[in-house]
């Protein structure tokens, strides 16, 4: 099943909870059933729901000193094109600190001008 039929099925309230997990960029679960007007139980059961269709990824925090998870959007919902410029990505990816005059930086910045 593709993504946008999986989409395709969710309920009122799923589609609302990946929503605002996608426009947050990420929110712990005891955030999240709070903005969506629901009770904690109902709003684990969105978060869970969604976690087994594969939208978004839960891991466990604490977060105001309570134990909770924290709820984020899957990787294939970030766009990654923002750091290629053609097929070559971004030298400041990485560890290393990167030298403006390097020819790494210089290239990575003529195949970005002239992408477009």
């Amino acid at each position: 099943m593709s993504l946008a039929e999986v989409e395709a099925d969710l309920s009122e309230d799923e589609r609302a909870g990946l929503e605002l997990v996608r426009e947050s960029g990420g929110i712990h679960q005891s955030d999240f059933w709070k903005e969506l007007g629901v009770s904690s139980r109902k709003g684990s059961r969105i978060v869970e729901s969604l976690v087994e269709k594969e939208l978004v990824d839960r891991e466990e925090a604490v977060y105001d000193g309570h134990n909770t998870y924290y709820v984020a959007p899957t990787a294939r919902d970030l766009d990654f094109t923002l750091l290629m410029a053609g097929d070559m990505l971004s030298p400041f990816i990485g560890e290393e600190e990167v030298d403006p005059n390097s020819d790494a930086f210089s290239q990575w910045i003529m195949n970005l001008a002239y992408e477009e």
